[in-house]
């Protein structure tokens, strides 16, 4: 009786598992690029090109100029994570002001620092924050700072 059960059932399975993967992305293959349960800052810091070329694991900077909504905690929160939790990068970002614009200062390896670079790019940051990025320009890597400092407005 539960081989007939589980004879009957299997087929029904298969069926939601594809109609899950078409629906929400899912895939059950876990090598595939875009697998739903990889964090999305570890798929752009995987990218199979770099920017540049050049050896992957060489130490570079680079200085972001980003605008937008770049005042907000919550932006100056999600660059701290992303640049220092996520990618082990340091570097810095500067305080905030009224014009609307940043600059980040990052240095570390150049897959994570291009990787960085992209996540920059994307621009939506949480529900109603947009960011652009004004430029991106090469840096001499100096090895000042030993983490990511982001500051805020109470910083004084």
């Amino acid at each position: 009786m539960a081989r007939n059960t589980i004879t009957a059932v299997f087929p029904l399975l298969l069926i939601l598992l594809s109609i899950a993967s078409s629906t929400f992305g899912f895939t059950a293959n876990p090598s595939q690029k875009n697998h739903r349960l990889t964090p999305p800052s570890a798929q752009y810091a995987t990218a199979s090109t770099t920017e540049g070329g050049g050896d992957p694991s060489e130490v570079i900077a680079r200085k972001i100029v980003v605008c937008g909504d770049v005042d907000g905690g919550y932006y100056r929160s999600c660059v701290k994570n992303e640049g220092s939790r996520f990618r082990k990068l340091s570097g810095t970002m500067s305080p905030p002001d009224d014009s609307k614009k940043a600059e980040i200062l990052v240095e570390g390896r150049r897959k994570m620092v291009d990787g960085f670079v992209r996540w920059c790019e994307r621009g939506n940051v949480g529900l109603s924050q947009r960011i652009t990025v004004e430029s991106v320009k090469e840096e001499d890597p100096t090895g000042l700072y030993d983490d990511f400092y982001v500051p805020t407005g109470r910083d004084n």
